[in-house]
């Protein structure tokens, strides 16, 4: 009767350990769409922000694309696959023309096409002021790629989609 009882308990638990696992643990989709924030957070600039900070944000924002990523910005005459040095480069220089900057991300669809790969439809708005004292707000269509290196996902391709003016 003991050992029926232990038995039944051990398996209770079991089940409560699976169930939280599988409840608790990110799904990829998850940990993609979190990609997402880490980039709008480290792109994002606060009044006043330190060049320490943002030099530690710009080096940030690098760990989120993979070694070679395509980047298609056809209204900034950007074209080409880039290396994470070259991004953040870009990013520290896009940075330094803002006094204030927001970058949001909206309306996230994600697809899993194959084992590794996510393709994201998204809107970014990008919102700020200029260092010249000009307000700036943006919205663009998104189109990336996500690929699986080891347990992490990476930026491997990057297009903002133009869309038609009315």
């Amino acid at each position: 009767m003991v050992k029926v009882r232990s038995f039944i308990i051990a398996l209770i638990l079991v089940g409560i350990g699976i169930w939280a696992f599988i409840h608790f643990s990110p799904s990829e989709e998850r940990k993609v769409r979190k990609q997402f924030g880490l980039l709008s957070g480290w792109a994002s600039k606060a009044q006043g922000e330190t060049p320490l900070i943002m030099a530690q944000k710009t080096r940030k924002i690098g760990t989120l694309f993979a070694e070679n990523c395509g980047l298609e910005v056809p209204l900034y005459s950007i074209s080409g696959n880039l290396t994470r040095d070259e991004i953040i480069g870009y990013a520290a220089r896009g940075r330094l023309l803002f006094s204030e900057l927001s970058l949001r991300f909206y309306d996230l669809t994600v697809s899993f096409p194959e084992e590794g790969i996510a393709k994201v439809s998204s809107t970014a708005r990008l919102t700020g002021k200029l260092n010249v004292g000009e307000n700036v707000d943006e919205t663009h269509e998104l189109q990336c790629v996500l690929k699986k290196i080891g347990k992490r996902w990476f930026f491997s391709h990057m297009e903002v989609v133009e869309v038609l003016k009315r």
